[in-house]
């Protein structure tokens, strides 16, 4: 179902993102490794799945331990003092440093936010967008919220089994962190407006067997068997999901585009300039581009860097931003998809209004 509709707001009650940060391992996976592992030709790898590297976990790149490495990258670029943030938006994966354990509460006593409280916040690979909206929500109804870090850690890839032919759609699945810092009347970065959508009828399409109440036993090692994530119906699945996905990337743009309000106008697709969206297999992200009228370079292809699940989007911004891909004044859709399903995006117009008209 479709989220409600945020109805824009006053100049003065603005929400600006101050920066954006991101971690992203040493260890590289290449397509090489990747085709021997899987037994996939690499030409398919590599043109097909859009892989020619992925970062994954080295010894210390614990999920939660990426998210704060993401957060002092945002906070340095910001320049302004971890204790100026009032309230945390972790958006680290379950899969993580402990079970049963809220990972926000560390980020932000790590990080030196101590005025801050924090809270956790779920939706897969949808996440960064959703959580942009609570922020944006938090900022214009709580008093005293006026800074909101949103960052976290995705090493999901430890839960792909290679040899498992129902899953190979998730072998993108990479590692990293990421960060956005967001700020009530900064006046750069605009948040225009955000939507999410969710099917709940896909629930138990992509799920991990075993670890939970309904299978609580761990008999195999993480990322084999019925500790992997596996997908029980592929066919009937992808039947019924190719009906819906992208219809669903493309509605949820346009749901955040018509609540973006500039010069007293809903935006449309015409006005967008980039489009930061999550790693997918390369057809898919070219098919996105071309309904929304889009070239090549106006988006950044994560083929080095793999799907880090909700933390596509600020490292996005990072990369994009640092190859002159994304400038002052361009108005960037961000999208994403996540198993569930749920499939959300916020506009954001980058820089200062006045490059925007200039």
């Amino acid at each position: 179902m479709a989220g409600p509709v945020t109805p824009p707001v006053p100049d003065d009650q603005s929400i600006g993102v101050l920066a954006a940060g991101a971690y992203v391992p040493e260890r590289k996976l290449s397509s090489a490794e990747i085709a021997a592992a899987t037994d996939i030709p690499e030409a398919v790898i590599r043109e097909k799945f859009g892989i020619h590297q992925k970062p994954v976990p080295g010894p210390d790149d614990h999920t939660n331990a990426m998210g704060l490495f993401a957060a002092q990258d945002a906070v340095e670029r910001a320049g302004i003092d971890p204790a100026e943030i009032d309230l945390v938006l972790c958006t680290t994966e379950e899969w993580k440093e402990h079970p049963l354990w809220t990972a926000g509460i560390k980020l932000a006593h790590d990080l030196g936010a101590h005025r801050a409280w924090a809270i956790d916040v779920q939706q897969r690979c949808g996440t960064t967008m959703a959580a942009i909206e609570i922020a944006r929500a938090m900022m214009l109804a709580s008093p005293g919220v006026d800074t909101v870090l949103i960052a976290g850690g995705y090493r999901n890839c430890d839960y792909v089994d290679f040899a498992n032919p129902r899953a190979r759609f998730l072998i993108n699945l990479s590692a990293g962190g990421g960060a956005l810092l967001l700020r009530r009347g900064h006046p750069r970065n605009r948040v225009l407006g955000s939507a999410v959508i969710t099917d709940g009828s896909f629930s138990l399409d992509v799920i991990v067997p075993q670890g939970g109440t309904v299978d609580p036993r761990f008999d195999d090692p993480v990322g084999t068997g019925g500790r992997a994530l596996d997908v029980p119906d592929p066919a009937a699945m992808k039947a019924r999901l190719d009906k819906k996905s992208m219809a669903n990337f493309l509605a949820v743009v346009d749901q955040a585009l018509e609540r973006s309000v500039e010069d007293g106008r809903p935006l449309g697709r015409a006005d967008i300039d980039f489009l930061n969206i999550l790693h997918m297999k390369r057809s898919a992200h070219r098919y996105v581009l071309g309904e929304l009228g889009l070239r090549e370079t106006q988006s950044f292809y994560l083929e080095d860097f793999g799907h880090l699940g909700q933390q596509d989007q600020p490292l996005v911004c990072v990369e994009a931003e640092r190859r002159g891909l994304l400038r002052d004044g361009q108005l960037m859709v961000m999208v994403a998809a996540g198993i569930g399903y749920a499939w959300s995006a916020s506009v954001i117009r980058w820089g200062s209004t006045a490059s925007a008209s200039a």
